[in-house]
């Protein structure tokens, strides 16, 4: 249930107030020499107290290596490596054992485990366990590198504010780039102003916001994939949907291709430089399943925070009764900012698993 992929297997495991969180990597290839500063800058744009639109927890996010690694250098055996936790308040949590909070895992935890789930931080249905999964991804996105392959995204929206994407059959490896490094990434800098204020309403209202996150992978060739139900898309999806507080995933035009005709969406096929492309990329780089050699384009809708300040309904699960209830602790007014780069993460170790089985 914690284990991710086929020939590259990522395992996550701890509690968002254990004492570390962690995960186990296997198949990473032998003799790659990985940049570990570029692995803490990745896992910096997740690690939360970092923004004014973030929770104010402090953690290091440093992982511990405790394998896999021979002098800086991947030695064909499984990484491992712990993250400690070191900022936790578990004493806002608690009473939320007996009155669920609205949209989170609680109740569902409660049913299926009783009285022996860690109620603390959402325990092991917490975000803070994607601070693991980026460590797995970062290292995944540096070996994709070395085989050609870019991936990074941008936040398409933050309520009803968008940011304009590119092309999609034109996206350029430089606008890839420039997004990694922009604290915010988006390609309108207006927009991103635009949401910024959008976040900080939210937040002065004792509210939070969703919004989209769209994701881009350039120099995947064409041919990977498998019908029925081993498409690109089917095993991304799966993948996708671990990450807490995902709603929705598409691809290329997604569910806007259902107020198009035929003739609109299609993407007709041309000659470029003695391959096959097409001139348009409504599907996003995936027909069949299977990858046509165009960018990847994968769009993921995330919720809005489900912990919010105002007075919410629920129940007493111990009386049976109907009662309110007020969520104390810090949380995200909004947790898309933090959640691109456990996109990417995610997508990078998905797209890798599939490289490594052709």
């Amino acid at each position: 249930m914690n284990t991710l992929g086929n020939k590259l297997r990522v395992t996550i495991f701890g509690q968002s107030h254990a004492a570390a969180i962690g995960c186990v990597v296997e198949g990473l290839p032998a003799g790659f020499r990985p940049d570990m500063d570029r692995v803490a800058s990745f896992m910096a744009r997740r690690a939360p107290g970092r923004t004014a639109w973030s929770t104010p927890r402090q953690e290091s996010d440093a992982p511990e290596i405790l394998s896999g690694l021979v002098d800086g250098i991947l030695c064909g055996a499984p990484v491992s490596a712990v993250i400690r936790n070191s900022d936790q308040r578990s004493k806002d949590y608690e009473g939320l054992r007996r009155t669920p909070r609205p949209s989170h895992a609680d109740y569902t935890a409660w049913v299926k485990y009783g009285e022996h789930y860690d109620i603390r931080g959402g325990g092991q249905f917490s975000g803070r366990l994607t601070a693991p999964l980026c460590f797995a991804g970062a290292l995944a996105l540096q070996v994709l590198e070395a085989r050609g392959v870019a991936v990074a995204a941008h936040i398409g929206q933050i309520g009803g504010v968008f940011d304009p994407p590119p092309d999609f059959a034109r996206v350029e490896q430089k606008e890839l780039t420039a997004l990694l490094e922009r604290p915010f990434p988006v390609f309108s800098e207006e927009a991103g102003v635009a949401m910024r204020q959008e976040i900080e309403r939210s937040r002065m209202e004792a509210d939070s916001v969703g919004g989209v996150i769209r994701c881009f992978a350039l120099g995947l060739p064409a041919g990977i994939g498998e019908p029925m139900f081993g498409g690109v898309e089917n095993r991304l999806a799966a993948a996708l949907f671990g990450i807490p507080a995902i709603r929705g995933v598409s691809f290329g035009d997604g569910f806007a291709a259902a107020a198009m005709r035929g003739s609109q969406h299609n993407d007709p096929f041309v000659m470029e430089g003695g391959a096959v492309h097409t001139r348009t990329n409504h599907a996003g780089g995936v027909l069949g399943g299977i990858t046509t050699g165009m960018p990847l384009v994968v769009n993921v809708a995330v919720k809005p925070t489900a912990s919010i300040a105002r007075e919410q309904d629920t129940v007493d699960l111990k009386t049976g009764t109907d009662t309110t209830l007020v969520i104390h602790g810090r949380h995200d007014p909004c947790i898309v900012p933090r959640a691109v780069p456990v996109v990417e993460a995610v997508t990078a170790l998905t797209l890798l698993d599939m490289l490594l089985e052709e």
